[in-house]
């Protein structure tokens, strides 16, 4: 199946420029697994997620349909990296403890997901998804990001963005759900940092694409001055998760 791939052709940029997820979430979800055997990180691609499942889990398998991304992933003993489309898995049924998505739902044939999700889950097994929207530093700077985001790559956003911005909330899940605390992904970036970030933004490079130039050249003097003299600033993205556990 033809998959929805925008980030393949800076899968190296994408490794590098993206923020880590919470410690405290990961553990969070080991304690609502009922084992710990085996967990799949779906559509993992640089293997963020999948790398902070491993200490948790005995194997964790960890797939994307793009190669590209796979070639970029972090290499861990007890990771086995695939590529495999999300909705036709080659895993065994009823075989998988935890299943995580990571920014990745939106992509996807979201029934044809959610149908294969319920076949491979252990009863009683979880599934978690999560995603993140626009960052929060400051309101001067956060006024520069959002004119980036909205007014000059706004048009450039592939049509499941919306999904994100609504924070998952037109998303039915099929499982039980269970209610779970809130997370943030927080780092201590430099200016530099953010702006790099930004370049990773699958709009960011359809726009450069199309006309030739970076959309960034057009905010960085407004961004920067709205930094400050600050070597380093906090930026905190919170987190919608969503945990659901499969029918026993």
């Amino acid at each position: 199946m033809t998959f929805k791939d925008h980030f393949s052709g800076h899968a190296q940029r994408y490794a590098e420029a993206r923020p880590t997820y919470p410690d405290e979430l990961f553990s969070y979800l080991k304690e609502v697994s009922n084992d710990h055997k085996t967990a799949w990180d779906c559509a993992t691609g640089n293997g963020q997620a999948a790398a902070a499942l491993a200490p948790f889990f005995e194997k964790v398998l960890a797939t994307d349909a793009s190669n590209e991304q796979i070639q970029q992933a972090r290499q861990c003993v007890n990771i086995d990296y695939q590529v495999m489309a999300a909705e036709n898995p080659s895993i065994e049924d009823s075989s998988i403890d935890l299943i995580t998505v990571a920014q990745a739902i939106h992509w996807f044939d979201i029934d044809k997901f959610f149908a294969a999700a319920e076949r491979v889950l252990k009863p009683g097994g979880i599934l978690a998804v999560w995603s993140y929207g626009l960052h929060e530093i400051n309101q001067l700077c956060d006024e520069v990001t959002t004119y980036l985001y909205s007014d000059i790559v706004g048009k450039y956003w592939p049509s499941e963005r919306c999904f994100v911005e609504k924070r998952y909330e037109d998303i039915q899940f099929p499982m039980s759900k269970i209610e779970a605390p809130a997370f943030d992904m927080r780092c201590q970036w430099s200016v530099d940092d953010v702006l790099n970030y930004y370049g990773s933004w699958s709009a960011v490079q359809r726009y450069i694409a199309e006309n030739g130039t970076s959309p960034i050249e057009l905010i960085k003097a407004d961004f920067k001055a709205a930094w400050g003299e600050e070597e380093v600033r906090s930026v905190r993205w919170p987190l919608a998760l969503f945990v659901n556990r499969n029918r026993a």
